[in-house]
C-alpha cells in the first residue's frame, strides 16, 4: 500500500472518532445527498438539482479465519492455516446530465476505480467467496482503471412523471411513468439486473459473493467483474422488463474481452413486478418485489465431460477443462430473486438460481446451483434509524459433471482441492452495520462455512470480518 493510501486510509479511520461529539445532531439534520451508499448520507453536502454529479466511496475491509480441519488441500483449495487480508476500493463517480428535460433525458455517466489489498486464500477455495470487493487476479494491481462509461438515454412515453431516485447511474429526479431507457457502455450487469434492496450492496449489507448476486448467474464480465453492453429497459407503473446484450471475457475469469459478437456473447433478460408478495398477510402498504431472470451465453468454453472421459481414457494425467473449449458452447441459466417488507423495521428477501451445469464456469462463481434467503432489520426500532442487522444463509451445489471434474483433480478458475467428497457448500452471514458519522460506517461480519469448496473432507470455516465504508 502506497504512502498516499496509508494516509488515506489513517485519516478516513481516526475521523469518525474525532466528530462523534456531533453525534447529539439529529440524523436528519444532516445535509441532503444523492440516494446511494448509506441512504443518501454523505460526508459532504451535495446539489439535489445539478446537472453534474460528483461524488466518492471507500470500502476498506479486514478478513481472518483460524486454521480449519484439512487432511489435504490442492492449488485452488483454501489455505488451511489461519490467515488474514485486508481489500481497499475506491470509486469516483462522475455525471452530467446532457439533456435535463425529465422525458428525454441523457446522462453521461463515467466512474474511475482503484483496487487493492487481497482477498483470504487468493479468492480461491469457495464457491461462495467471502468478499465481493476482491479482485480474482491479484497481479493486476492498484493502478485506478476505467470502470464505467455510460451513455443513459430516457425516452417518456407519457407526459405524467413520478419521483425517481438520484444515483450515481441515473441522476433525474424525476422520470416518465411509462418510459424506455437505453444504457450503452462499459458497465457491470448486476448494476440493472437481479438487484436486490436487502442483499445487493456489499459495502452497506452482506459480503458474500452468492448473497449479494444470484450464484448460479454466469453473468458476462471481466475478471474485475466489467464489460461493454447494451440494456433496454421498458418501465411501468407496476413492473418492469429488461434485456442486455453483453461481451464475454475471451478466457475464463479473464481480463480482455472477446470483441466477436457473433461468436462470443450474453444475452440477459429480466421480469421484475413490483406488488406485495404477501398481501394477506401482511399490510398492503408493505412494498414486495419479484423478479425473474434468465441468461444465454455464447462462448469460448469445454465439457465437463469431455475433460473427465480423457482423463478416464488416459490421454491426459488430470482432467483439463481448457484443453476442450470450442467456440459455439452455450452455456444458459434461470434466477428468481424476491423481496417483502414484513413490518416497518423489518425485510426479507429469497433468491433461487439453475444452470445447466455441463458448461465450465466462465465469468462469475463455480455455482450450478443456489438458494439463498434472509433479511435486515433497521435501527429504528432503537433510535439508530441508518443502522442495520442482517442475517442470510446461502447453500450453493454443482452438477454431476462438474463434480467428477473436481473429484478426479481437474482445477477451476476458483476450484481445486485435487480430489473432493462432494457435498453442498452451506453458508451462514450475519452483519451489524453501524453509522459512525455522515457518510462513515463501519460493521462486524461472520461467516460460517461448511464443506468449502464442496467438500466434506475440509471445513467447517468461520471468517469474521470488520468494515469501514466512507460515501463523500
Amino acid at each position: 500500500m502506497t504512502l498516499t493510501r496509508s494516509l488515506l486510509f489513517v485519516f478516513l479511520l481516526i475521523s469518525p472518532f474525532a466528530a462523534l461529539a456531533q453525534q447529539n445532531v439529529a440524523e436528519s439534520a444532516l445535509p441532503d445527498a444523492p440516494s446511494f451508499g448509506g441512504g443518501g448520507i454523505t460526508v459532504f453536502p451535495h446539489a439535489e438539482n445539478s446537472r453534474y454529479f460528483i461524488a466518492g466511496q471507500a470500502n476498506v475491509v479486514f478478513q481472518a479465519h483460524a486454521p480449519f480441519h484439512s487432511p489435504y488441500d490442492g492449488p485452488n483449495s483454501m489455505q488451511a492455516r489461519g490467515e488474514y487480508k485486508t481489500s481497499l476500493v475506491g470509486t469516483l463517480f462522475l455525471g452530467v446530465q446532457l439533456n435535463a428535460n425529465p422525458r428525454y433525458a441523457t446522462d453521461a455517466i463515467v466512474d474511475f476505480e482503484s483496487t487493492d489489498g487481497r482477498g483470504i486464500s487468493q479468492a480461491l477455495g469457495l464457491a461462495g467467496f467471502t468478499n465481493l470487493d476482491v479482485v480474482r487476479n491479484p497481479n493486476l494491481g492498484s493502478k485506478p482503471y476505467l470502470a464505467r462509461v455510460v451513455i443513459h438515454q430516457t425516452l417518456g412515453l407519457t407526459d405524467k412523471l413520478i419521483d425517481a431516485e438520484r444515483t450515481p447511474f441515473s441522476l433525474s429526479r424525476q422520470v416518465p411513468e411509462r418510459r424506455f431507457e437505453i444504457h450503452f457502455g462499459k458497465m457491470s450487469l448486476p448494476d440493472y439486473f437481479d438487484i436486490n434492496s436487502i442483499g445487493s450492496d456489499s459495502h452497506l449489507q452482506f459480503l458474500n459473493w452468492t448473497v449479494d448476486n444470484n450464484g448460479a448467474w454466469d453473468y458476462a464480465a471481466d475478471t474485475r467483474g466489467y464489460t461493454y453492453a447494451g440494456v433496454l429497459e421498458y418501465h411501468d407503473r407496476a413492473w418492469s422488463a429488461r434485456y442486455a446484450l453483453a461481451a464475454m471475457p475471451t478466457v475464463a475469469n479473464g481480463i480482455d474481452l472477446d470483441w466477436a459478437i457473433s461468436r462470443a456473447r450474453s444475452h440477459n433478460f429480466e421480469f421484475e413486478l413490483r406488488k406485495p408478495l404477501i398481501g394477506r398477510l401482511v399490510s398492503p402498504e408493505r412494498k414486495g418485489t419479484v423478479r425473474v431472470l434468465g441468461f444465454v451465453n455464447h462462448a469460448h468454453m469445454g465439457l465437463y465431460r469431455d475433460a473427465v472421459n480423457a482423463y478416464l481414457s488416459g490421454q491426459e494425467p488430470t482432467p483439463d477443462i481448457t484443453a476442450h473449449e470450442k467456440f459455439g458452447a452455450v452455456k444458459y441459466g434461470f434466477g428468481l430473486n424476491a423481496e417483502q417488507e414484513l413490518t416497518p423495521n423489518l425485510r426479507a428477501f429469497l433468491r433461487v438460481g439453475w444452470n445447466e451445469g455441463q458448461h465450465e464456469s466462465y465469468a462469475y462463481t463455480e455455482v450450478d446451483q443456489t438458494v439463498a434467503f434472509g433479511g435486515d432489520y433497521s435501527g429504528r426500532r432503537f433510535s439508530r434509524p441508518n443502522d442495520q442487522i442482517g442475517m442470510a444463509f446461502v447453500s450453493n451445489a454443482i452438477k454431476r459433471d462438474h463434480q467428477n471434474y473436481l473429484r478426479y483433480g481437474g482445477l477451476g478458475f476458483l476450484l481445486g482441492d485435487g480430489k473432493l467428497n462432494y457435498a453442498r457448500e452451506d453458508i451462514l452471514e450475519s452483519y451489524y452495520n453501524l453509522h459512525a458519522w455522515r457518510g462513515v460506517f463501519y460493521a462486524l461480519n461472520v461467516q460460517f462455512i461448511d464443506h468449502p469448496g464442496y467438500n466434506k473432507d475440509r471445513g467447517p470455516i468461520l471468517v469474521e470480518a470488520v468494515r469501514m465504508h466512507v460515501d463523500f
